[in-house]
């Protein structure tokens, strides 16, 4: 019964759904906010309210700004898959859950046995549309880290645009967009091959 009723579902969709509506310019300022290193409240939360550190690390230089980028990239997407999946739970009958329940299968069992498998369609197309937004994006490590990313979050999106609009390398940025879709495309299709695949192998 994952799509019944309780109170507060609404509130809680809204909360959900919070990322989505925010300009990605302005979320992704604030998280620069929230991380810095000496007046961030993710520094305050973690080594001043939890002790889970002795220091306040760095988060938006060195090795840690990895971390930063995918907790924001993470927070952003996630009201997408949210209502990609939602979707997808609601195309699933609850007479398949009324009658599993009248065989005596408990919650996880309803979990593994109808949820994930129905929902394999659903995840196969949201894993791909995730990864090629995720993969394409500029704004996020711009607005986070500026015209030059640390090294340990240097995505190429980046690349492509020190090379064209910083250093006026035209060439060199058109070639590396050029690889990129080249490269996309390629996952691409590996990736619809081996579902489709896995799609035939169980049918």
């Amino acid at each position: 019964y994952m799509q019944d009723a309780f109170r507060g579902r609404g509130i809680l969709r809204a909360l959900f759904l919070v990322p989505y509506a925010l300009p990605v310019y302005a979320a992704v300022i604030t998280w620069s906010f929230m991380f810095q290193r000496d007046t961030g409240l993710i520094n305050h939360v973690l080594v001043d309210q939890l002790h889970l550190m002795d220091d306040k690390p760095f988060w938006l230089i060195g090795d840690n700004s990895f971390t930063a980028l995918v907790v924001v990239s993470v927070w952003k997407s996630w009201p997408f898959a949210f209502l990609t999946l939602m979707a997808g739970l609601q195309n699933i009958p609850k007479e398949l859950y009324e009658a599993s329940s009248m065989d005596g299968a408990g919650v996880w069992q309803q979990i593994r046995k109808i949820t994930l498998p129905s929902l394999r369609p659903v995840n196969q197309v949201l894993v791909l549309v995730l990864f090629l937004w995720t993969f394409n994006d500029f704004n996020t490590p711009y607005v986070l880290f500026g015209k030059s990313a640390p090294e340990a979050a240097d995505l190429i999106s980046i690349h492509i645009y020190q090379s064209s609009f910083v250093t006026w390398n035209f060439g060199v940025g058109s070639a590396m967009s050029v690889l990129l879709l080249l490269f996309l495309l390629l996952v691409t299709a590996v990736y619809l091959f081996l579902t489709s695949r896995r799609r035939d192998a169980d049918a």
